[in-house]
């Protein structure tokens, strides 16, 4: 039975191309989705730096970023997942990897939703055997089913 769905999204064209998956499994199994954007900690970024940007301006940006990141997912949610009546918005900092699986954990996921590349990806050989790091990660380690979108298929 699956109950919940958990869709990680870096909000890239690649990763937005697992919606109609979303969607559709959620449908089928009348599934409460989490759509998951795990934003990047930059203050592990600058430990070995001389001169390296205060914590305020980094705290600031990272917030800016989960605020941009939530305006984006709800614009997502009300254009792409409207058939998707139980939809869950939620974002992280850290690493993005260990957010998903943290989160499948806590949300006792049935099913991930995770296309097979996804940020800074695009350019890349359609044809490519590689999977992104982040899908990789979680693909070796989730205690859940993942379902894996190939965007340039899609």
């Amino acid at each position: 039975m699956i109950s919940t769905i958990l869709w990680p999204t870096d909000l890239s064209k690649n990763s937005l191309k697992a919606a109609k998956h979303v969607v559709s499994l959620a449908q089928k199994y009348q599934a409460k989705t989490i759509m998951l954007y795990v934003g990047t900690d930059l203050t592990s970024f600058w430990g070995g730096y001389a001169h390296e940007p205060g914590e305020h301006h980094l705290k600031n940006f990272q917030e800016w970023e989960l605020k941009q990141a939530k305006s984006k997912m709800q614009t997502v949610c009300d254009t792409d997942l409207k058939a998707c009546p139980n939809m869950v918005i939620k974002v992280a900092q850290g690493d993005a990897a260990a957010e998903i699986l943290k989160m499948i954990q806590e949300e006792k996921v049935d099913l991930v939703v995770l296309t097979t590349h996804g940020r800074g990806q695009e350019s890349l050989d359609q044809k490519s055997p590689v999977f992104g790091s982040v899908a990789e990660k979680v693909i070796r380690t989730s205690p859940a089913p993942v379902h894996l979108v190939n965007p340039y298929g899609t």
